[in-house]
């Protein structure tokens, strides 16, 4: 039932239908000519100061420090889009961590991002931007972040393979970090030994023996061990050059 107000679309005019006609295919073919929407990687950029972030975090700085966090674990799959950590600048993404650890020095978790997920990226530049961060950061409050260089001085010795890399972070271990447990500790022992450094590992050894400080059985009994161990592979060495270091005897004819 028609109002008095409505009228039939047969009253109106042609003109008009067909001008709307023609507007709506108009519409439709300047919507298929558009190209299609390309999602586009947005660049991390460089975090707001510390000091403006702990005025944004309204007397909550760990709150604000797990949220930034959260938004840096989720960069990298952005709406339509996945960004290879490769592509990530790897400058941004250390000031991004220190940030969070500025706002939650207690927190372990952006070190961990550092050394084992950051690290997973077939670059060496990146991969040693990122331990050296987790050095950094080390320095700030060695017994309560160890156990990350002791993961990154594994990391410089057996997948960079530079063992002078990481015979300073295990030396910066024994020296700095008096809370971690001992493996950690004699890391550079074992490090100096395997690069060939007896005289140097057989010193140290020896004389973290002399000091007392081992007080497990077992440990004391592998450490004098090894120490033993280490005196007999230097006396081999010894004598193997120089065995090799004397000339052949010449045999002389019998007068």
């Amino acid at each position: 039932m028609i109002s008095r107000d409505e009228r039939p679309v047969s009253a109106v005019p042609r003109g008009v239908i067909a001008l709307l006609a023609a507007g709506l295919a108009l519409q439709i073919a300047w919507q298929s000519l558009q190209p299609k929407p390309v999602a586009r990687a947005v660049e991390l950029g460089t975090p707001p100061t510390v000091a403006s972030l702990r005025v944004a975090s309204l007397g909550e700085p760990v709150a604000l420090a797990q949220l930034m966090t959260l938004y840096l674990q989720a960069f990298d799959n952005q709406p339509g889009v996945s960004i290879p950590f490769r592509n990530l600048d790897y400058g941004d993404v250390a000031q991004w961590l220190a940030a969070i650890l500025s706002l939650d020095t207690v927190g372990q978790y952006p070190l961990l991002m550092a050394a084992q997920i950051y690290t997973q990226v077939p670059d060496t530049a990146r991969e040693r931007l990122m331990i050296e961060f987790v050095h950094a950061q080390f320095l700030q409050d060695p017994n309560r972040r160890w156990r990350w260089l002791a993961h990154v001085t594994i990391m410089a010795k057996h997948r960079l393979h530079d063992d002078a890399l990481a015979l300073r972070y295990a030396r910066d271990l024994a020296r700095l970090a008096t809370a971690a447990p001992n493996w950690a500790r004699q890391m550079q022992i074992f490090i100096l030994e395997d690069i060939g450094e007896l005289e140097s590992a057989k010193i140290l050894l020896g004389g973290l023996l002399a000091s007392g400080e081992i007080k497990d059985e077992r440990e004391l009994h592998f450490l004098t061990e090894r120490l033993e161990g280490m005196k007999n592979d230097e006396k081999q060495t010894s004598s193997t050059k120089s065995g090799r270091s004397q000339p052949p005897a010449l045999d002389t004819p019998d007068p």
